[in-house]
């Protein structure tokens, strides 16, 4: 079975969160949970059997449904993190992308570049009157 790195944290338990869902929306079931989230009914199983994590999508559908802060619902299924933390990939441009964006910077700088010659070059009285 596959379990995600949250939970491995001991006070990780997605099932009282989903338990405190139905019975604050007063809802019989997790078929019933599911609609309400408007999410495939496995998804709600996934996470109750520790499949799953419970995503930040689902948790702002379930802050966006039941009007909780996103704090208290991370708080009752025991994510006491205060942080996430990002690998040092993330964010950081390709190398291809930063290739680009110089090409780029360099083209910019030789069009700013052009105008000003052509500007000295009228102002020498190159001109046929």
């Amino acid at each position: 079975m596959a379990h995600h790195a949250l939970s491995s944290q001991e006070s990780y338990n997605p099932n009282h969160l989903l338990d405190i869902l139905l019975g604050k929306m007063q809802l019989k079931n997790d078929a019933a949970l599911s609609r309400m989230l408007e999410v495939a009914p496995p998804v709600i199983s996934k996470i109750r059997h520790h499949r799953l994590p419970v995503g930040a999508s689902l948790l702002i559908r379930m802050h966006e449904v039941t009007g909780m802060s996103i704090r208290d619902l991370r708080d009752l299924m025991g994510d006491r993190r205060t942080k996430y933390r990002l690998s040092d990939a993330q964010g950081r441009p390709k190398p291809e992308e930063k290739a680009a964006k110089e090409a780029a910077a360099q083209a910019a700088q030789q069009a700013q570049a052009q105008p000003q010659e052509q500007s000295d070059a009228s102002k020498s009285g190159n001109y046929a009157h």
